[in-house]
């Protein structure tokens, strides 16, 4: 390529460049009222953001964290009934969902729900409250899915049983892998599938050797026929 076409190339490239600035000052001499107005308005968004985050919802947080202490509390205790509904003073977990439930604590509270019910033998409401639940955490992640689970078992819900317990067992946590992995092994078993029930424990015995279950999978492998 000549040095002249260089030249004649560079020129046409400022040529845009000019060109399209150019055009921009126009676009904004003639829209200046609505830039205006829009500028105006993005501020006016970062504003109520602002406002909610630090008069709202940072309240909500300490206030939701400060309810669900003596929720916990009746969990820890096996008083299911109590930590869903409250003692008549204090919060249940249900009052902390519904008042809280876009705070960390409103979401960790629906989790502990799920688990009430699931003590409680009220499988449906178990359900929904483990299946509200989200979080990043592998392990609690895996748990409530897997308890889910456990839902739709005492359901008789055996295909839903079965996928739950798989979403669970592909978050291949070390703790609640295996675990999950009997239970689905033990309902392969339960409906004749004993091919798939094999695999399952096998998997336990070969991937999660230092987990608890791993002896059992090695007892359920030499009976299962």
């Amino acid at each position: 390529m000549s040095t002249n076409k260089k030249v004649n190339q560079t020129d046409k490239g400022f040529q845009d460049v000019e060109m399209a600035l150019t055009r921009s000052e126009q676009f904004i001499e003639k829209n200046q009222k609505g830039i205006a107005i829009g500028a105006i308005a993005v501020l006016a968004v970062i504003a109520i953001i602002w406002f909610v985050n630090t008069l709202y919802i940072a309240p909500n947080k300490v206030s939701a964290q400060e309810e669900i202490f003596n929720a916990q509390y009746y969990f820890e205790q096996d008083s299911f009934r109590l930590a869903l509904d409250g003692d008549g003073m204090n919060a249940g977990f249900l009052k902390i969902i519904d008042e809280y439930g876009s705070t960390p604590a409103g979401n960790l509270a629906s989790y502990y729900a799920g688990v009430c019910y699931l003590n409680l033998g009220e499988y449906e409401n178990a359900k929904k409250y483990l299946k509200a639940f989200s979080t990043d955490d592998a392990t609690l992640s895996s748990q409530a899915i897997g308890l889910a689970g456990d839902a739709e078992c005492q359901l008789g819900n055996e295909k839903e049983a079965i996928a739950a317990y798989k979403k669970a067992i592909e978050k291949k946590d070390n703790v609640t892998a295996p675990i999950f992995l009997m239970k689905l092994g033990a309902l392969y078993e339960s409906t004749g599938n004993t091919a798939e029930a094999k695999k399952c424990y096998q998997e336990v015995k070969d991937n999660y050797a230092t987990s608890l279950q791993a002896t059992t999978a090695e007892k359920y492998l030499s009976s299962v026929e």
